[in-house]
């Protein structure tokens, strides 16, 4: 497949994405070949770790590709964008749950669905020109593809912020709220993956890693713990309404311009997660309790048609100035019965 190459190189089952053009955007048939590779190398002796890693300074993975997505959920198909989100949730919760280290190598954008593939193994690494996201309220989704379950865990209320916001987070911030592990400079990647390779154990990553640059995220803590300290998204916006700060300002704004639905359902989806009953599979599985309704109910279609296809930037939202009640959000969020995720291996 020419959008990914995957092979085994020494100890090392290989995973290099190759669509530096298109960002790496994840395509579904991408999804399904490092499904398979990782459910082999599961039950390979040979194969002691996993290395995920993409062609190209600009990015990891910018995310799934939505044109697909679109095509077929404008013409009243919502079966395929079903099935790719199940799918994908089923890879995100064998990464997560892999029983060898698998290591990625993190450089320049890594959004939602590059998140799902690169930010649940065991050793994440970024570096100095890492931009890690969860920019999905913007086009009617959540975060998903697991995110979920960082933003759930990360300190403070930072969740609630990098989920409704996109906030772009640098090395230090991605560390900070849990997305990534180790910063090593990209100068020494090429010659760390072989060493990966050659010998097979993980184990000399903390070694290499050095103190990243300064992030933003530890600069506004208390005004994102302050303002977001909310039960609700009408909880969060009369916090900040009532601000006077360049920060309450600054947010407002940026929350204005998504998707209300989505704001909304992204807190209650990590106030409901929170907590000591929390599990990549109940993340999961919230998550495609919203997509799977996201195209019939939600903004999806309207949020790409605003922001990719007519690039108008002027969405049509279903609840204008934010203004969500609660009975929208638990539609979205209420069980799906026989439609649920599951994660049996077919």
């Amino acid at each position: 497949m020419s959008d990914i190459d995957i092979r085994t190189t020494g100890r090392a089952g290989r995973i290099t994405l190759t669509r530096a053009k298109a960002l790496n955007a994840l395509t579904y048939e991408m999804c399904m070949a490092i499904d398979t590779a990782l459910r082999n190398w599961r039950e390979d002796d040979a194969v002691d770790l996993i290395i995920l890693d993409a062609e190209g300074d600009k990015a990891f993975c910018a995310g799934g590709d939505i044109a697909d997505l679109y095509a077929t959920g404008t013409k009243g198909d919502y079966g395929f964008g079903r099935t790719f989100w199940r799918d994908e949730y089923r890879l995100n919760a064998l990464i997560f749950e892999y029983p060898k280290p698998v290591i990625s190598f993190l450089q320049g954008f890594t959004m939602g669905g590059g998140v799902g593939i690169g930010c649940h193994g065991s050793h994440r690494v970024v570096g100095e020109s890492s931009k890690i996201s969860m920019p999905e309220c913007s086009i009617g989704l959540v975060p998903d593809v697991g995110g979920t379950l960082m933003l759930a865990l990360a300190p403070g209320r930072l969740g609630e912020f990098l989920g409704t916001t996109g906030h772009r987070m640098g090395p230090a911030d991605a560390i900070l709220a849990g997305f990534a592990d180790h910063f090593i400079p990209q100068a020494q990647w090429p010659d760390l993956i072989e060493i990966l390779e050659a010998s097979g154990t993980a184990d000399l990553l903390p070694e290499h890693a050095t103190t990243p640059p300064d992030g933003k995220l530890s600069e506004i803590q208390n005004d994102i713990d302050q303002f977001f300290g909310g039960e609700t998204l009408g909880d969060i916006l009369t916090n900040l309404r009532s601000g006077d700060r360049e920060f309450s300002t600054k947010t407002l704004e940026t929350l204005q311009r998504n998707a209300p639905l989505s704001v909304a359902s992204t807190v209650e989806m990590i106030h409901r997660l929170r907590g000591p009953s929390l599990t990549m599979r109940r993340a999961l599985d919230m998550e495609y309790r919203f997509t799977y309704r996201s195209m019939e109910h939600g903004d999806f279609l309207e949020g790409i048609r605003a922001q990719i296809i007519d690039k108008d930037r002027n969405p049509n939202w279903q609840f204008p100035d934010l203004n969500v009640p609660a009975v929208a959000v638990s539609k979205m969020l209420q069980p799906l019965g026989a439609d649920a995720l599951t994660f049996e291996e077919e």
